[in-house]
């Protein structure tokens, strides 16, 4: 399954969410704020801090993006 790793109350987040929920895709929510490992295991993957961060079920990540990045991404163009 895809993972979105995010804060809460971060409003790129917040888009991104709307965004793959009104495209049918399924992913997990990782609020990093609430768990350290969680957030450890973002840092691991992406090299950085910053959410929204996405990781494929084919394990591509996409960090800190804006919802304009994913059609490309997630090969939907």
């Amino acid at each position: 399954m895809n993972k979105l790793y995010i804060k809460s109350g971060c409003p790129w987040c917040r888009d991104a969410i709307q965004w793959l929920d009104a495209h049918g895709i399924s992913y997990q929510t990782i609020d990093v704020l609430i768990d350290r490992s969680s957030y450890d295991e973002m840092i691991a993957l992406s090299c950085q801090t910053k959410t929204p961060t996405l990781q494929t079920e084919d394990k591509r990540v996409l960090a800190d993006f804006d919802v304009a990045q994913l059609p490309a991404f997630l090969a939907l163009e």
